[in-house]
């Protein structure tokens, strides 16, 4: 097996020293991703692009079924929850090894969740580890027996498997995290179905077959993901036979791969929302007219059938329609208004404000971002706003605006792909989640009805109950307009007629194990 991954090594260094390949090597499957990565350390990063290759390298103690987003067991085969939904019991597999050969036992478990939780925990320094948030309610975490380890919960926390299910709840090598410390993100070690071999600053991650994962050897001898951060780079790519799967096909280009027989384009909804956050710190926007105004401004029909083709729907408020049984359908997107927006802008005083908006060249679930931008900039250049871009690559983008945009723009592109309808509102739109807490309320929305109605939501067990306080929610974001709703996605990717067995998930996650390449 080494000398296969030394020659196909070799082989990659050759293949990319060209702009494009001329041919992918065989039983090798090679990813065009959107972006370079942060970090391949599941518990320092926040976005699917990372995410998607994540979910090859680790386990968690559970996962989503097959195209759904329903928990079942993973390195954990079972479980039990107290009456009083405080305490998770987790019966651990015997026989699984980290890719370092290190054991996974109950001790690696709570080694994972103290590292994220606990401030005096000796490797917390290897953080920031910014979701930790999925993991608030958590009060302890013992290792019971060698193979069993019990969760307690400060108070009853309904989305809990949910959040184990997503990859902040992956399970990482306590050894690697000790060797390698805050590099641990560079040279990561999980149990999963691949294990990592090497990554090449903006050229490539290469993961490798794990012949003794638990849950069977993929087929695939290795997986390469390549970031490629142009659109039509990626394209070129793809028809010229560089890489055998690409996610997030540009719109222009759908048709293209349609058309051909010797490419499959694949399609699945899910919660996405693409959106405007709006600081609500600083004038312009801290007048809800001025917000609002900004959701009659833009011809969001327009942005989906024309810019998007229509690889995404209008969206309402701050819960994807994919979470239908939370969703509040009562709600109407704001329809395309100018007039109305000019008469808020009026009532606000605000006509002929400078603003700011970041925009990015892409990233994950971003959706055409510059043409996207570019558009809304012309929307709101006819209702009397003066509208300045600046662009930036995707991971610098994200840090300007994850830590808050006071001082530095007045509004920023953003798009979310979540488990659970509590995720983005709880992280994004709590008064208690503005940066300088940890969470990602980066336009400072705060209204303690809000807060109140998230609060409840998350720790009831009914889910009617739940529904209904989602629901509300809804309704209050809608008026308040603390961001411009602006779509929701139906991802795509699209492979070669050479890839089998391979299929888009709900998640937005790439689950590649049961994939082959002959």
């Amino acid at each position: 097996m080494k000398r296969v991954v030394q020659s196909l090594l070799f082989g990659l260094v050759v293949l990319t020293s060209s702009p494009l390949w001329a041919e992918t090597p065989p039983n090798v499957l090679i990813v065009g991703q959107i972006a370079e990565p942060q970090s391949l350390d599941p518990h320092a990063v926040t976005a699917v692009n990372d995410f998607r290759i994540l979910v090859n390298v680790y386990d968690g103690l559970v996962r989503y079924a097959d195209g759904t987003l329903n928990v079942e067991p993973s390195l954990a085969t079972d479980w039990t929850i107290s009456d009083d939904g405080l305490e998770y019991t987790f019966n651990l597999r015997d026989d699984v090894s980290f890719h370092d050969g290190s054991p996974f036992n109950a001790e690696a478990v709570v080694f994972n969740f103290e590292r994220m939780l606990n401030e005096d925990h000796p490797y917390y320094d290897t953080g920031p580890f910014p979701l930790a948030f999925y993991f608030g309610q958590v009060d302890t975490v013992e290792a019971v027996s060698e193979y069993q380890v019990t969760f307690t919960l400060t108070e009853p926390f309904a989305p809990f498997l949910s959040n184990l299910a997503y990859p902040t709840g992956l399970i990482i090598s306590p050894q690697a995290v000790r060797e390698h410390g805050e590099e641990v993100g560079r040279n990561p070690s999980g149990t999963g179905a691949f294990q990592f071999e090497e990554w090449q600053a903006n050229q490539r991650v290469v993961v490798t077959r794990n012949p003794d994962y638990w849950d069977g050897a993929p087929s695939l001898e290795a997986v390469v993901f390549r970031p490629i951060t142009d659109a039509n780079t990626r394209v070129a790519e793809m028809l010229s036979g560089g890489i055998d799967l690409m996610v997030e096909v540009p719109p222009d280009n759908v048709s293209t791969f349609v058309d051909d027989g010797s490419f499959e384009l694949y399609e699945q909804a899910g919660p996405h929302l693409w959106f405007l956050i709006l600081n609500m710190k600083e004038a312009p926007f801290n007048n809800k007219a001025m917000r609002q105004a900004v959701n009659y401004a833009i011809d969001k029909e327009s942005l989906v059938n024309d810019i998007l083709q229509g690889t995404a729907t209008v969206a309402t408020g701050p819960t994807p329609p994919a979470f239908g049984w939370a969703y509040n359908d009562d709600l109407e997107p704001y329809p395309y208004d100018p007039d109305r927006a000019r008469e808020l802008i009026a009532e606000a005083g605000g006509e002929g404000a400078e603003i700011t908006f970041y925009v990015t060249e892409g990233g994950s679930g971003m959706l055409d971002p510059i043409s996207m931008g570019t558009a809304i900039q012309a929307d709101l250049a006819a209702v009397g706003l003066n509208v300045s871009i600046e662009t930036y690559e995707w991971n610098t983008f994200l840090g300007e605006v994850n830590p808050g945009l006071e001082g530095k723009a007045d509004m920023a592109e953003m798009a979310w792909m979540t488990n659970d309808p509590d995720t983005l509102p709880f992280l994004a739109l709590r008064t208690e989640a503005f940066p300088e807490n940890g969470g990602f309320n980066s336009g400072y929305y705060s209204n303690p009805e809000v807060d109140e109605l998230l609060n409840q939501a998350r720790t009831s067990t009914d889910q009617d109950e739940r529904a209904r306080l989602y629901r509300e929610m809804q309704a209050i974001v809608y008026d308040d307009a603390p961001w411009a709703f602006i779509a929701n996605w139906q991802q795509n990717a699209v492979a070669t007629d050479a890839v089998e067995n391979f299929k888009l998930q709900p998640s937005f996650l790439l689950q590649l194990q049961d994939v082959s390449k002959p």
